[in-house]
């Protein structure tokens, strides 16, 4: 596992649980608002937790923490992703896993398996702007439909959600979305903030109204959609 990032502490990430989360190296998606560019496109430089760092970690926290997020990056392009699964759930903890759904298959065992207790897909965007909102040429939105329908067979809770980025999405973008994922699925419009760590550049976000009357459009097909990181 090359994993890169621990925050020992999230009441966030894992909703219901008290958690940590953890960040692995790589993806295979450029999306120009991702929030950990350095995970993404940087060199080896970046500093690296060893798989027995994290589980010690966890073992020293057990009376403490109930669950352990694994963000990314991508945590699925990573070899040994089930195995280390495996580990942590012998240690009694819940898993929630970030994924970008291009790994369906693998996301499959997990549940077959039950070694992940939830999962959060990202959606990127609508079908006709995917591609260019991953920051990629090519890419194959039947590996994308297969993870996005294997979840809402609704095995395990999940969670779909959309960063929302000015220069990326349109009004016309979330009824297409909507059609879609059309159903009782748990949706989330995520604001989009500069962490300062981005692939892209000269991005903004939505306002609270802006992103209310997109929510308004996507909550006609997906009645449980709702806003997330929003300020009052």
């Amino acid at each position: 596992m090359k994993i890169s990032g621990l925050q020992k502490l999230t009441l966030l990430d894992y909703p219901g649980h008290l958690a940590c989360t953890i960040f692995t190296k790589g993806c295979n998606f450029r999306c120009p608002f991702c929030q950990n560019a350095s995970l993404v496109i940087s060199s080896e430089e970046i500093p690296q937790y060893s798989e027995d760092e994290i589980l010690n970690f966890l073992s020293s926290r057990k009376h403490i923490l109930e669950g352990i997020c694994i963000s990314g990056g991508e945590p699925t392009m990573q070899p040994d992703l089930i195995d280390f699964i495996r580990k942590v759930k012998s240690m009694g903890y819940f898993v929630k896993l970030d994924t970008n759904g291009t790994h369906p298959k693998l996301i499959r065992q997990l549940i077959d398996e039950q070694s992940v207790d939830m999962v959060a897909m990202d959606i990127k965007n609508s079908k006709e702007s995917y591609a260019k909102t991953c920051g990629i040429e090519i890419l194959n939105m039947d590996t994308i439909d297969e993870s996005v329908n294997l979840l809402k067979e609704g095995v395990i809770p999940y969670e779909f959600r959309t960063t929302v980025v000015k220069e990326l999405h349109t009004k016309k973008d979330f009824e297409r979305i909507g059609k879609w994922l059309q159903g009782p699925s748990p949706y989330y419009l995520q604001a989009f903030v500069d962490s300062g760590d981005l692939i892209g550049t000269n991005l903004t976000g939505y306002n609270k109204q802006e992103l209310t009357e997109l929510l308004e459009i996507t909550k006609l097909y997906l009645p449980n959609a709702s806003l997330r990181g929003i300020e009052a």
